[in-house]
């Protein structure tokens, strides 16, 4: 009996020596960090615009791919989880936290090998979220040409 009075006040004992979490200052951080990526792509597009043929429409596709490689890259050499660590939700929502998380799923498997540890790793994140948008787009397609449909 005791110990169901020991697992009860366990909770209450153990809060006192929580770390107190600052709500305002980690929301700060994440909107100042994801802003910051944010207008980095801006600069990006800006930059793509001023030098290239690329146009609006098309000039989208190669700063994505931009961020991509540099999100990449941070990873590898262990910066980008250092500004996760101090952004937390600012530098994961961006598609450079995407790119970091796949990254880091094949740096973490690399002794496997090639296939087996790196290509079989990085996919099987990416294929749960290029499977998801893939379903998603679809059904997202169907109703609304069925919406169109209707509607005349």
């Amino acid at each position: 009996m005791e110990s169901i009075n020991d697992q009860k006040n366990y909770k209450k004992n153990i809060k006192a020596y929580h770390p107190k979490t600052n709500y305002f200052i980690n929301c700060l951080k994440a909107f100042l960090v994801g802003g910051f990526i944010c207008f980095l792509g801006q600069c990006i597009e800006s930059f793509y615009l001023a030098v290239t043929n690329f146009n609006e429409k098309t000039v989208g596709n190669p700063t994505v791919a931009t961020l991509i490689l540099i999100s990449s890259l941070l990873t590898g050499f262990g910066v980008y989880d250092k500004i996760g660590q101090f952004a937390g939700a600012g530098s994961l929502i961006p598609v450079t936290g995407f790119a970091n998380s796949i990254t880091s799923a094949a740096l973490e498997h690399k002794s496997e090998g090639i296939v087996l540890g790196i290509a079989t790793n990085l996919f099987k994140l990416a294929g749960a979220v290029i499977v998801f948008g893939v379903v998603s787009a679809a059904v997202f397609g169907i109703i609304r040409l069925t919406i169109n449909n209707l509607l005349g």
